[in-house]
């Protein structure tokens, strides 16, 4: 791929953004407690990055080869309605969500940051990692984060699709409003 070529013009028009789940909106460890329950860290600003996506029109999914309750909490709180865990092999679920939603494989970014996430990122209009994703996986990708997973990478991904789509600005003016 022709790395960071014309993104803004790729950005401009994506409609759903699909994230990973581990390494991606996660810093990609997992914590157990003595109990036996597992933790992860969610970084607050990628989550608002997510609502203001979605209040904008454009739709997120998750795709994540790991299950977990908290994976359906965290989703469940930002109002994400198109949620697949335990998908080992993501492209068939990929695919399966692409064709319900009708969408061209243009209007869709993926962010992903192992090498079991290329199938996707090899054929969506967007294709995007974190800083600190598998070596193998920025060579592949339009555009890398300047964060690592877990630390601001989606929020970064969410505001460059509502820049290159004008819709930026109206989240900031909402925010002044509210500070008169």
């Amino acid at each position: 791929m022709d790395f960071q070529t014309n993104i803004l013009e790729k950005a401009a028009k994506i409609k759903l953004l699909i994230l990973d789940i581990d390494g991606v909106l996660s810093d990609n460890k997992l914590y157990y407690g003595d109990n036996g329950i597992e933790y992860k860290s969610f970084h607050t600003r990628d989550g608002h990055g997510m609502v203001m996506l979605q209040q904008s029109g454009i739709e997120i999914g998750i795709i994540t080869g790991r299950k977990s309750p908290l994976i359906d909490k965290r989703m469940k709180d930002l109002k994400v309605k198109h949620v697949y865990q335990g998908v080992p092999d993501k492209l068939p679920t990929f695919l399966k969500l692409v064709e319900e939603l009708g969408l061209d494989l243009s209007e869709i970014a993926y962010m992903g940051d192992d090498i079991l996430d290329l199938p996707i990122l090899t054929r969506v209009g967007l294709a995007a990692c974190p800083k600190n994703a598998d070596t193998e996986v920025p060579q592949h990708v339009h555009y890398v984060s300047r964060f690592n997973g877990g630390e601001g990478c989606v929020r970064e991904m969410c505001e460059l699709l509502l820049k290159s789509q004008g819709l930026w600005q109206k989240h900031i003016d909402f925010y002044l409003r509210k500070s008169l």
